[in-house]
C-alpha cells in the first residue's frame, strides 16, 4: 500500500490523542475496554475534525488547479463547510458555501449559531437553500460552481464531506496508518474501530487502511444518515477507488462494508432521546462532547453494542471521536437543562 506518493498539505497537530475511557468502560461492566480516538482536536483551525485529515490530501490539488475559491456544500450545522471556510482562510482563497436545509429541526437559532456562525467570522459566502437531505451531487452546489465562474472566479469543487472527491478516501487510509503507529506504542491492538458514518470517505478510508492488516470487517459503521442503503453503497464505491489510487491490491466486497442501521432514527441530524442520553453519558463520565449529528449517534451505538454483547468479552474497542461538538449549539433548547 502507498500512501506516500500522494502530496499532503499539513492542517493538523500531528497524530491525534489515543485515550482510555475508563469510567465509561467501568459503567457499561469493564467487559469491553472502550478508547478513544480524538480527530476532535487534531487542529488549531475553527476547532477541527474529521474533515481536516482529508482536506490535506484536497488542497495541493486545489492549490495545483490554480483556483482561487473553495466551493462545497452541506447541512445548515455542517461540520465540513466550517473546515473548507477555515482551509480557505489559511491558505487565502475565498469560500463560498451552499448551506442546504437537510435536517429537521426547529431551533429558533438553528441558523445563526455553530458551525454556520463560525464560517461566516472566517468569511465564508454562505449561501441558504432549502432543499432537503441527499448524501449525492446537488444541483444547488453545481450552481454555486457556475455562479462563482460567471462572475471572474476560479472555483474548486468540493463534495459534501469531501466524499465523493477523488482523493476524499486519502486521509483515512493515514489515519489507519496512525493508530498501527500508536498500537505498536500501545503494545496492543484494537480489534474494533466504531466510527460514524454518512457521506462515507471516513468509513472507507479506514476500510482501505485496515484492510492492509485483514481488519476491513472490524472497522464498525454506525450509520448517522438514516439512507443506510445509499450510504453503504457509497462507502463501497469510495473505498474500491481508494484503494485503487493506494494499490492495496486485494479486492473489496459489500460484505466488508460493516454498517449498523439502529440508531439514525428519526432523521439526519435530529437526535433521538437515546442520542441526547448517550451525549450527557459521555459528558458526565469522561468530560468528552459528542454531538447530535455525528458522534452522539456513534457514541450511542458503542453504548447498546457494548450492552448487547456485541464485541466479545475482553476486546479493545476505539471510538472514533470526529468532532462536531459546535453543532450542538444549534440545539441548545434540547439541552437547556444539561
Amino acid at each position: 500500500m502507498n500512501l506516500k506518493k500522494f502530496e499532503r498539505y499539513p492542517l493538523t497537530f500531528g497524530p491525534t490523542h489515543i485515550e482510555k475511557l475508563s469510567r465509561l468502560t467501568d459503567h457499561l461492566g469493564g467487559k469491553v475496554e472502550l478508547y478513544a480516538k480524538r480527530e476532535d482536536c487534531n487542529s488549531g483551525l475553527a476547532y477541527g475534525g474529521n474533515k481536516l485529515r482529508k482536506l490535506e490530501y484536497i488542497i495541493p490539488d486545489a492549490i495545483a488547479s490554480n483556483a482561487d475559491t473553495l466551493v462545497s456544500i452541506g447541512g445548515v450545522q455542517s461540520n465540513h463547510t466550517r473546515m473548507i471556510a477555515a482551509v480557505a482562510a489559511k491558505i487565502g482563497f475565498k469560500c463560498r458555501l451552499v448551506q442546504e436545509a437537510w435536517v429537521p429541526h426547529e431551533d429558533a437559532v438553528y441558523d445563526r449559531v455553530g458551525n454556520i456562525m463560525l464560517s461566516r467570522i472566517m468569511g465564508a459566502d454562505v449561501q441558504m437553500c432549502d432543499d432537503g437531505f441527499d448524501i449525492g451531487i446537488r444541483k444547488s452546489w453545481e450552481d454555486a460552481i457556475a455562479d462563482v465562474k460567471a462572475k471572474g472566479g476560479k472555483p474548486y469543487p468540493i463534495p459534501a464531506g469531501a466524499s465523493v472527491h477523488k482523493f476524499g478516501g486519502l486521509g483515512y487510509v493515514g489515519f489507519a496508518e496512525e493508530v498501527r503507529a500508536q498500537e505498536a506504542e500501545l503494545g496492543f491492538k484494537f480489534d474494533y474501530i466504531v466510527v460514524c458514518t454518512v457521506t462515507g470517505s471516513t468509513h472507507a478510508g479506514m476500510l482501505v487502511g485496515f484492510a492492509a492488516d485483514g481488519r476491513a470487517r472490524n472497522v464498525i459503521g454506525i450509520d448517522g444518515s438514516f439512507t443506510p442503503a445509499q450510504t453503504k453503497a457509497q462507502v463501497l464505491e469510495i473505498a474500491r477507488r481508494t484503494a485503487d489510487l493506494v494499490e492495496l491490491g486485494q479486492d473489496l466486497t459489500a460484505d466488508d462494508v460493516v454498517l449498523v442501521e439502529d440508531y439514525a432514527y428519526p432523521a439526519y441530524g435530529v437526535p433521538s432521546e437515546e442520542t441526547k442520553e448517550a451525549i450527557r453519558l459521555a459528558a458526565k463520565l469522561e468530560g468528552m462532547i459528542t454531538d447530535p449529528v455525528y458522534e452522539g449517534k456513534s457514541m450511542q451505538g458503542m453504548i447498546d453494542l457494548v450492552k448487547k454483547g456485541y464485541f466479545p468479552e475482553g476486546s479493545k474497542v476505539l471510538y472514533a471521536h470526529l468532532g462536531g461538538a459546535p453543532a450542538l449549539n444549534g440545539y441548545a433548547y434540547a439541552f437547556r437543562n444539561g
